[in-house]
C-alpha cells in the first residue's frame, strides 16, 4: 500500500503564492504517474496538473502559466508551486499516484489508485 502525505497548504491573499508537497512512502513512486487534484465545497474533485515519471507535465487551462508541477524522484516527492493565486483556487488539494502510465494529460480521478488526505488552500480577496 502506497501512502501519500501532502503539506504546504495555508491561507494567502489574492496574488500570493504557496508551494505544496506530496511525499510518497515508496521509492517506486519515481515510476508512477502523479497528479494534483482539488475539490472546492459543493463541487466535484477536478484535476489540476499531472506529471509523468520522465517529468513531462500537463495542466488544466485555468492554472496554466500560474502553477508549476514538479517532482524530485530521489526524494519520492512531488510539488505544486502556485503563483498569482485567485479566490477561485480555494479548495482542498489532493495528490494522487498510480503505477500505470496516465500519459501527457492530467487524467481523470478514477485513473489514480493512491490518494493523500488533502491539504487546504484558502485564497482571500
Amino acid at each position: 500500500q502506497v501512502q501519500l502525505v501532502e503539506s504546504g497548504g495555508g491561507s494567502v491573499q489574492s496574488g500570493g503564492s504557496l508551494k505544496l508537497s506530496c511525499a510518497a512512502s515508496t521509492y517506486n513512486a519515481k515510476h508512477y504517474s502523479m497528479a494534483w487534484f482539488r475539490q472546492a465545497p459543493g463541487k466535484e474533485r477536478e484535476g489540476v496538473a499531472g506529471i509523468e515519471s520522465d517529468g513531462s507535465a500537463s495542466y488544466v487551462d485555468s492554472v496554466k502559466g500560474r502553477f508549476t508541477i514538479s517532482r524530485d524522484n530521489a526524494k519520492n516527492t512531488m510539488y505544486l508551486q502556485m503563483n498569482s493565486l485567485k479566490p477561485e483556487d480555494t479548495a482542498m488539494y489532493y495528490c494522487a499516484a498510480d503505477p500505470r502510465t496516465v500519459g501527457r494529460r492530467v487524467g481523470h480521478l478514477n485513473e489514480y489508485n493512491y490518494w493523500g488526505q488533502g491539504t487546504q488552500v484558502t485564497v482571500s480577496s
